[in-house]
């Protein structure tokens, strides 16, 4: 930015700022009628109120699909990090010639249409499977193989694991603790971001919620899709208090990013 004219700072600034207008100015405008008792009359709100947010907060219902967002997306990526890493650290230390397969494996799920994956997956477990949370868990698994395979590979790209685990055999350390005493918390700072962008991602989803699951096990997100003709300023509530759960997730990882 130094090195920029002042011509060129200028431009470079105001393209930035219509881009924050731009992304901020409906945001606002949600939030504005969230907390407005009406606005029908003049440009701004006829006056101000919390009770949208109050009856959300005492909604049994947007409780429990909250507890069930929280459910499912946390579920997918604990699994998906709890199978993928001993994956990987095996690509790294044993069968690097494999890493290239697994690489073309893992992008897989971005070949297949979403909607395509979902017409399979109800074919194949509508029986057995269907209007369940556990059917959703494993569509929503696939979703985050790559963000969190991609993390871990480049997070143990950083380190030296020969050396890593050389040492700890001089030392008369065993495989497991290593992986647990100093590989994992090596990497603890990767494994989070990749944990929290993927959460946000995931909790932002609405297609497979709502093709796998619908109101059989209402989510968040088909929530949300619900009641979308009810009241608007319950919805604005709602819509905000989701944007804030993306927010802070995607802010989480930033910050310890950037530690």
């Amino acid at each position: 930015m130094e090195n920029l004219s002042k011509t060129a700072k200028i431009y470079h600034y105001t393209i930035l700022t219509l881009v924050f207008l731009f992304l901020a100015l409906p945001i606002l405008a949600s939030f504005l009628y969230s907390i407005s008792s009406s606005w029908s009359v003049s440009v701004f709100p006829d006056s101000f109120t919390l009770k949208w947010y109050k009856m959300l907060i005492n909604d049994e219902r947007f409780i429990l699909s909250l507890l069930r967002s929280l459910f499912v997306c946390i579920s997918a990526l604990v699994l998906c990090f709890v199978l993928l890493f001993p994956l990987v650290l095996a690509c790294n230390l044993y069968l690097k010639k494999l890493k290239s397969f697994v690489n073309f494996l893992i992008l897989m799920p971005f070949a297949v249409p979403p909607i395509v994956s979902c017409v399979g997956l109800l074919e194949l477990y509508s029986q057995s499977l269907g209007g369940s949370a556990y059917i959703l868990i494993f569509a929503y698994f696939t979703l985050a193989l790559p963000f969190v395979y991609r993390a871990l590979e480049n997070s143990l790209s950083t380190i030296n694991l020969n050396e890593i685990l050389a040492s700890n055999a001089i030392l008369g350390g065993s495989l497991i603790g290593a992986v647990f005493k100093l590989i994992l918390p090596s990497i603890k700072k990767g494994v989070l971001v990749a944990f929290f962008l993927s959460f946000s991602f995931l909790l932002a989803e609405f297609l497979y919620a709502n093709i796998l699951v619908g109101a059989a096990y209402e989510s968040l997100q088909v929530y949300l899709h619900n009641i979308k003709n009810q009241s608007g300023h319950y919805s604005s509530a709602l819509l905000m208090a989701y944007f804030l759960l993306i927010f802070i997730s995607t802010f989480l990882a930033i910050l310890i990013k950037d530690k």
